[in-house]
């Protein structure tokens, strides 16, 4: 429990802008009502939107928290915060099944543009496998960034794993195909394919990404398949608008978002998770091989409102 509290407390750290954005807001209002009504949520609503939450999914939450209030029947402003809480949390659970991929044998693939923490989140998601035991093969796909193979193979160095690497500039299917049989013959748990990030070419990307699925499936067809967008926390609204553009190219399983210590805009991991119906799988709140942690619903909106954790939760 020691490291996972620490982590809860780094991320509680990590939120404080978001949640100075967000409950300073939130506080001022429930100080200024005294009574549950019209203007209490529609004050509540600009809040929410102010705080990178997003239209639509503040109108869940508002509809959410209406509904309670009423079945309920609350009178009292005071009660009325846990239950904002609550519905929060029911927008960002993370299904059960949700890291099925990390007990089979599988193929896990980051996309993302240049800049938002791909290849370290590669590096991280690594070291964290590999220190629960798993075997971990990475290949450097991302062959078209100066920089990003020698980036990975460090982060390879600090995880303890194993990387294949091709030429700079050369085919990234190239470099997953033989990813792909020296994960097989090295009989290892989870192949990680660090992919280019260039939204601004959707069409070579999608061809890309698609050359790179045809190979996956036919080299490695048993594999459990995992494809995770990284967004940067920091781009707020960005992050939403670019995990809908990936979505539009690749099929989604997961999202990692990174750089949310020091961010006013970490609101935004309940907006994509509510609008797109994709979970957020791992958060990162910093630098270090352990700072990439899976996502908790719970956690997450216990920091933002200060919440101490309750003693059975998992991961942050």
């Amino acid at each position: 429990m020691k490291e996972k509290k620490g982590f809860f407390s780094r991320l509680k750290e990590g939120l404080t802008k978001t949640r100075d954005n967000l409950v300073a807001g939130i506080d001022s209002i429930f100080k200024g009502f005294s009574e549950i009504d019209e203007d209490f949520y529609e004050e509540l609503e600009e809040v929410l939107i102010m705080a990178d939450i997003g239209v639509a999914t503040t109108e869940k939450i508002i509809e959410n928290l209406r509904q309670k209030v009423k079945e309920q029947k609350i009178k009292e402003i005071e009660v009325c915060r846990q239950l904002l809480a609550d519905s929060i949390k029911e927008q960002m659970r993370v299904d059960e099944h949700a890291y099925d991929f990390e007990k089979e044998v599988s193929v896990v693939m980051l996309i993302g543009v240049n800049g938002v923490g791909k290849t370290t989140s590669v590096g991280k998601l690594a070291g964290q496998l590999k220190s629960s035991g798993k075997k971990v093969v990475l290949a450097a796909a991302d062959t078209f960034r100066a920089a990003a193979i020698e980036q990975l193979t460090e982060w390879a160095g600090r995880a303890g794993v194993e990387i294949i690497a091709g030429q700079e500039g050369g085919d990234p299917a190239a470099v997953v195909f033989d990813a792909v049989n020296a994960a097989k013959a090295r009989n290892a748990d989870v192949l990680i394919c660090d992919t280019a990030g260039r939204l601004h070419n959707k069409k070579n990307l999608m061809e890309e990404l698609k050359k790179i699925n045809r190979i996956i499936d036919r080299e490695f067809p048993n594999a459990c398949r995992e494809t995770l967008v990284v967004l940067d926390g920091t781009t707020g609204q960005n992050a939403l608008a670019q995990a809908k553009q990936f979505n539009e190219v690749a099929d989604i399983t997961g999202i990692i978002l990174t750089k949310l210590d020091g961010t006013a805009k970490g609101g935004i991991a309940i907006a994509i998770q509510s609008e797109m119906n994709i979970p957020v799988k791992y958060i990162g709140i910093g630098e270090k091989i352990d700072d990439l942690q899976k996502f908790n619903a719970d956690s997450f909106v216990d920091a933002l409102f200060s919440v101490q954790p309750s003693e059975k939760e998992g991961n942050a």
